[in-house]
């Protein structure tokens, strides 16, 4: 991991020898995987029977400068479903689902099949939804008095790297959230790189005020789309030392020219683990690391399969505070996840724990106490408390995007979720990365040009005369 000192990685390797020392000193086993203990404790059914599972919906707002950004383009992650699962020995295990971003969301009937089931028996079922699943291991490893991680596998670090994020961003606001990450211990903070903003002056503001020991990652989702176009943008930013990694700059299936830019560019590119193919990935050299998330069960194999590569990731885990206090338990067993996570959770104005995750030098502590180490503050879930969407929330968006040569675009939401993003991933729709262009989101002010340029803009990207 690249904001990591070597001092750091070599404190991690004593770590693991006074870890398994200490554990020879007692006497217990060196192993703790996830058949032989999650076994072990597995042959107490009457402990581990689900008698009652409660489903929370919540809505938790954004902080004010990520509220301009997520009210954007994604208004709908404010809503989670929060659970309790409830054993039959009266302990009870929480989790979360990021309602309208997540893997897999729990439904009615996955709610059905599981009560009256022993809880060891069906945590690893990922399509039982992300919510369900992540109660069920916590009510597991807290009937075996023992954290999350013990059923996941062997614990190799006592503390993960986390990512501060927000969605892309004027620079201004980048800068002020960058400000923000590095005044409570984080040393990295993930983007989004995109067209519609000035990526040079972004990293150039965050140059100014922070020094090379923080790091500014950048999500291109393609948007670079080819090599010839992409290398001489990535290598000006490369000149920036904060800048460290660039997720998919041009489309994955592109191995070829993801491979040209892994050889030409100082910074590292990330993928979305599956496009391409593990084995492909390690042929041809065309990323240095990955994104992986998901279920418990996908997620363990994704994250072997890229260490059995040699090849670093980010634990993307996405929600508030529950889901974060998830992903550190991943942290603790996985020795390729040195890429610092990306939960999210930093976007939110209530913190949904009773205890913040404190970082310090890009790094939070892996929890000692059983679960997941951290409780939902109910009080404050009550008040957040709103009925379920029937559907994705989607009010009507228009944005006004501006280059210094007067050039006007609008672009306008229309029911799909990357209406903004998807035409910036073929060359023609809209103008190519440029100097000094500018967007915001233009509030529907009832009036009948907002309505004109709304049902204009709403067939794509729209280059107007002012």
């Amino acid at each position: 991991m690249r904001h990591q000192t070597f001092a750091y990685q070599q404190s991690r390797r004593r770590f693991l020898k006074r870890s398994f020392a200490a554990l020879a000193a007692v006497s217990l086993p060196a192993v703790y995987d996830a058949t032989s203990y999650a076994a072990r404790i597995g042959r107490r059914p009457s402990q581990l029977k689900i008698v009652d599972i409660k489903r929370k919906t919540v809505r938790v707002e954004y902080r004010e400068i990520p509220r301009r950004a997520m009210d954007r383009e994604l208004p709908h992650w404010r809503y989670a479903e929060l659970f309790q699962v409830e054993l039959l020995s009266g302990t009870v295990g929480i989790g979360e689902t990021l309602l309208y971003y997540t893997w897999g969301a729990t439904q009615d009937d996955d709610v059905e099949r599981a009560i009256g089931r022993n809880a060891a028996d069906i945590m690893w079922d990922d399509s039982l939804g992300a919510g369900l699943q992540m109660a069920l291991f916590e009510a597991v490893a807290k009937t075996g008095g023992v954290p999350v991680h013990r059923l996941l596998g062997h614990q190799v670090y006592d503390t993960t790297p986390l990512s501060w994020w927000n969605i892309d961003t004027p620079p201004e606001d980048l800068l002020a959230e960058c400000l923000e990450a590095h005044s409570l211990g984080y040393t990295a903070y993930k983007t989004k790189g995109r067209p519609w903003y000035d990526v040079w002056k972004q990293v150039e503001m965050v140059g100014e005020k922070l020094d090379s020991s923080f790091k500014v990652d950048m999500d291109f989702n393609d948007t670079l789309l080819t090599a010839d176009l992409g290398i001489p943008i990535l290598k000006e930013l490369d000149e920036y030392p904060q800048c460290d990694i660039y997720e998919s700059p041009i489309p994955q299936g592109d191995i070829p020219g993801n491979a040209r830019i892994v050889k030409e560019i100082r910074g590292k590119v990330a993928m979305h683990y599956g496009t391409p193919s593990p084995s492909d990935v390690a042929k041809s050299n065309c990323c240095d690391g990955f994104v992986i998330g998901g279920g418990a069960s996908r997620l363990m194999k994704q994250a072997h399969t890229a260490a059995s590569i040699d090849r670093p990731f980010w634990l993307q885990l996405v929600g508030t505070g529950v889901t974060a206090a998830w992903s550190l338990q991943f942290g603790a067993v996985l020795t390729h996840a040195t890429w610092p996570a990306v939960n999210c959770h930093q976007l939110y104005m209530y913190n949904t724990l009773t205890e913040p995750i404190r970082v310090r030098e890009g790094l939070a502590a892996v929890p000692t106490s059983e679960g997941i180490g951290y409780e939902i503050d109910w009080n404050l879930a009550e008040k957040l408390q709103v009925d379920k969407p029937e559907s994705r929330p989607e009010p009507k968006r228009l944005l006004r995007t501006t280059w210094p040569d007067g050039r006007v675009m609008y672009t306008a939401s229309n029911g799909t979720v990357n209406w903004m993003l998807n035409p910036a991933r073929k060359p023609g729709n809209m103008p190519y990365f440029e100097r000094g262009v500018d967007t915001r989101q233009l509030p529907d002010d009832g009036s009948a040009r907002w309505t004109e340029l709304y049902n204009l803009a709403q067939k794509g990207p729209t280059m107007v005369k002012e």
